[in-house]
C-alpha cells in the first residue's frame, strides 16, 4: 500500500507523464514492483498509460480524492497531449470548450506547429462565446436532454447572433441539434466569424455525461480540407479524452 501511495504522489508533482522505469529508479523500487502496482493502480482508475508518450499519470480516481481538486485541471492534462497530436495531424487548430450556462468557455488552444495559413481565431482561451454558434458547444448541447437546453435558454436575450446566421430561438436549436446528436459531431459554417467553418465532439465523464468538447476550426473556402476525416479524427481524439476521464 505504501508504495502505490508513493507512485500517486509521485505522480502529481509531475508536470507531465513519468515512464515506469524512471518511476522505478526516482523511487528506488524494483522495476518488477514497480510495473505490478502501476497495472493495479491503472485497473482500478488511479493512474493512466498514455501511449503517445509512452509513461504514466494520474487518472480519474486520484483526482476524485480530494475535494480541493479542480475539474478543468485534470480535464486540460489528460486533453492537451490528444489536442497536440490531432493538430499537428490535421494541421487546424484544436480547442477544448467547456458551458458555462449559455456559453462556452473555451480552457485550451492548440495549433499545428511549422507554418500554416491558420487564421486568425477569436477563441483564445478564457474567452466566452454563444454556446448555440459554437461547434463545441453544440456539442455538448446535443447531448444533453430537452429540458436541460431549455433551461439554459429560458432568457429571451440568449440567442444573439454574430453574423446574421444560426439558431434564433429554442425550437430553431432543438431542431438543429437533434441530427448532429443522432450523427456525434456538431458543426458550425460562419456562426462565429465570416469565412471559418468549425466541428465539435463531445467528450464524456465515467458518468456519461458530456463534460466537454473537442473542436477544430479552419477557412471555410478551402477546397482541399476535407470534413469526413477531419470529424473523423476529432471523435476519435474526443473519445480518447473520454476513456482518459474513466468515460
Amino acid at each position: 500500500m505504501a508504495r502505490a501511495l508513493d507512485i500517486l504522489a509521485h505522480l502529481a508533482r509531475q508536470p507531465g507523464s513519468v515512464g515506469a522505469s524512471a518511476i522505478a529508479r526516482d523511487l528506488g523500487l524494483p522495476r518488477s514492483t514497480t510495473y505490478h502496482l502501476l497495472a493495479v493502480l491503472e485497473e482500478r482508475g488511479f493512474v493512466l498509460r498514455l501511449p503517445e508518450s509512452r509513461g504514466w499519470a494520474l487518472g480519474s480516481s486520484a483526482y476524485g480524492l480530494t475535494s480541493a481538486y479542480t475539474p478543468h485541471e485534470g480535464l486540460e492534462r489528460l486533453a492537451r497531449p490528444v489536442m497536440r497530436s490531432l493538430a499537428d495531424e490535421l494541421g487546424v487548430t484544436v480547442h477544448l470548450g467547456i458551458l458555462r450556462g449559455p456559453l462556452t468557455l473555451y480552457l485550451l488552444k492548440e495549433s499545428p506547429s511549422g507554418a500554416t495559413d491558420e487564421p486568425s481565431l477569436v477563441t483564445a482561451v478564457g474567452v466566452l462565446l454563444p454556446a448555440h454558434l459554437t461547434a463545441s458547444g453544440r456539442a455538448i448541447l446535443a447531448q444533453l436532454p430537452e429540458p436541460t437546453v431549455r433551461a439554459l435558454y429560458a432568457r429571451p436575450g440568449d440567442f444573439v447572433s454574430r453574423t446574421g446566421r444560426g439558431p434564433r430561438g429554442i425550437v430553431d436549436l432543438l431542431a438543429d441539434l437533434t441530427p448532429e446528436r443522432e450523427r456525434g459531431w456538431s458543426e458550425e459554417f460562419e456562426l462565429v466569424t465570416p469565412g471559418l467553418r468549425s466541428v465539435g465532439a463531445a467528450v464524456f465523464d465515467l458518468h456519461a455525461q458530456p463534460v466537454a468538447a473537442l473542436s477544430c476550426t479552419w477557412r471555410a473556402r478551402v477546397p482541399v480540407r476535407e470534413v469526413a476525416p477531419i470529424v473523423a479524427a476529432l471523435r476519435a481524439g474526443a473519445a480518447e479524452v473520454s476513456r482518459r476521464l474513466g468515460g
